[in-house]
């Protein structure tokens, strides 16, 4: 057995023999090496080297060629080794040829066994020594394994492999949240989320880094395009636990956060004339604390809160807030939208212009990029429904223009009415958008609906823990630039006159008598005083119950126009 020997499959195959690199030849040389160093230590049959490097085309004399790669391999392995004496290193078996190594020279039973260390020293409890362990045995990895090497057998190998070191990536990443590290992890987390898009505990992670980093809008983000992904390529919805994640965000789950890194929910302190600082130390950019002016600004950005219901504008480059705007790959998703309109308006234009003959194409050129074998039929369906009704045409040329339309004609027009319409209609449906809101329209306006009502929770139960919060992220005022969902609240004492102009469920004489009643008689300390002041229906009540916000005024109201 040598100990000189090392060998390196995780990325680019090489080879040393002490400290020199060894030439190990051409690639299906490189290959039948693979396969000995996936088995080093054990006999591995001739059958199942040919069926490794050759699959599905094996060679006339198969023996006789594996034995001349073997032969070439022994030159390389074994330098010293004069040609007739006999291998050492690379032996023939009555079980087949046996590479005799240390299983530790090779790079991915060391990475294994590291990963198996590491999961031993995490059940004992000894995080840290876990976590370097894990970080020794990533570091071996320089590539994808395997890399030119075709067939089942390699790609089961490279499979394994890769899904191991997945694992051991996720497994770091989780010791590294246990230790409160989660700001110094988006960017890893980023960078694996893109390597592995599917993964869903990946996307865990990485919503949970953000969101004890104080960035609850990026988190929620994250878990939308996640969602998005899996509905448009795969046409499932994330799993239970990452749905269960998102709930409890929505929610402020206050155990999201370790003790030992959790700074609550923002808690406010002046540091300045014209500054606050969060819960967490970090100073946020001035804005107008209560009953203190705005700074003047030579704009004046105007931010509406998403999904409220009130007219939205966007954040400029470079204001405080859009630091807390969601960032977390919606531009790749705006890119995969685009790419897909145009798809199917080329596709469409397509299959009208051409009165159905490409119909088959674009269905099909749908089918290679999405790797389905059901657009694959149907496209075939169409060149057959076309093909036949050409045939057809060509057959009957000869008929004269008198006769009756016939069976043949019927048939003809109802081709091209598949063809051409139907075609159409069929390429416009395999855009997933249109698909998903025609689909799920009604399920997602519920489901968000649901969401709006637990931001609108989870907003109030922030002003009952910590009412200076109302100025910071601005609870309850459409009307003022904010980052922070509260799910449509409203202010009632606080809004300007407009706002209470749009209040739903309302007439216009019931608007106008909110708006005087708050002027003429002070602010309203709950939605029984409202409805005592301002005479309304039991379902208008209930409406606004839902949205209304009653909180004492920090200035007078400006009085009406």
């Amino acid at each position: 057995m040598s100990e000189a020997l090392r060998f390196e499959i995780l990325g680019p195959q090489r080879a040393w023999y002490a400290d020199r690199p060894l030439d190990l030849g051409a690639g299906k040389q490189r290959s039948v090496l693979a396969v000995l160093l996936l088995s080093a230590g054990r006999p591995v049959p001739i059958g199942q080297i040919i069926e490794a490097v050759w699959p599905g085309e094996s060679p006339a004399n198969g023996p006789n060629v594996v034995q001349k790669y073997v032969a070439g391999l022994r030159r390389v392995l074994e330098p010293e080794r004069s040609p007739r004496t006999p291998g050492q290193v690379l032996t023939l078996t009555d079980a087949g040829y046996l590479l005799r190594i240390r299983p530790e020279a090779v790079d991915a039973v060391r990475f294994e066994r590291g990963v198996h260390l590491a999961r031993q020293q995490h059940s004992a409890g000894r995080t840290a020594e876990a976590k370097a362990e894990l970080t020794a045995a990533l570091a071996m990895w320089q590539g994808e394994p395997f890399t030119g090497f075709a067939g089942p057998f390699f790609e089961a190998a490279r499979h394994r492999l890769v899904e191991l070191r997945a694992v051991a990536l996720e497994t770091r990443v989780e010791l590294t949240l246990e230790s409160g590290r989660h700001r110094e992890l988006i960017g890893e987390l980023v960078e694996l989320v893109a390597e592995f898009p599917v993964r869903e505990r990946l996307r865990h992670q990485l919503m949970l880094a953000l969101y004890r980093s104080g960035r609850q809008a990026e988190a929620l983000a994250a878990y939308r395009e996640f969602a998005d992904l899996l509905r448009e390529e795969h046409g499932i919805e994330p799993g239970e636990a990452l749905q269960e994640l998102h709930g409890r965000m929505l929610r402020s789950d206050p155990t999201l956060t370790p003790d030992a890194s959790y700074s609550g929910p923002p808690v406010l302190a002046a540091v300045g004339p014209d500054s606050v600082v969060t819960g967490s130390g970090s100073p946020v950019a001035a804005r107008p604390l209560p009953g203190r002016a705005a700074p003047p600004s030579a704009s004046a950005p105007a931010v509406a809160q998403a999904d409220s219901g009130w007219p939205a504008a966007t954040v400029p480059p470079g204001h405080p807030s859009s630091a807390f705007q969601p960032s977390v790959g919606l531009p790749r998703q705006e890119a995969r939208r685009w790419i897909r309109t145009t798809a199917t308006i080329t596709g469409t234009a397509a299959t009208l212009l051409s009165f159905g003959a490409l119909t088959w194409a674009v269905v099909l050129a749908y089918a290679l990029w999405r790797r389905s074998w059901r657009l694959a039929l149907a496209g075939i369906g169409y060149l057959l429904l076309f093909a036949s009704m050409f045939v057809i045409a060509i057959n009957d040329a000869s008929v004269d223009e008198d006769a009756s339309l016939g069976v043949e004609g019927v048939y003809c027009l109802t081709a091209i009415a598949l063809c051409w319409l139907v075609g159409a209609v069929h390429v416009v449906l395999l855009n997933p958008d249109l698909w998903s809101f025609l689909t799920r329209r009604h399920g997602a306006g519920q489901q968000r609906a649901v969401e709006q009502r637990m931001r609108r929770e989870q907003a109030r139960s922030l002003l009952m823990h910590f009412p200076l919060a109302r100025y910071e992220l601005r609870i309850g005022r459409p009307d003022l630039p904010r980052t922070f969902d509260d799910g449509g609240l409203v202010d009632v004492n606080g809004v300007p006159d407009l706002v209470l102009a749009a209040l739903p469920g309302l007439t216009d004489g019931q608007r106008q008598r909110i708006v005087i009643e708050r002027w003429t008689r002070g602010p309203y300390t709950s939605l029984e005083d409202l409805v005592a002041r301002c005479p309304l229906p039991p379902a208008a009540a209930d409406c606004l119950r839902e949205i209304l916000l009653f909180l004492p005024s920090s200035a007078p109201p400006v009085p009406p126009s």
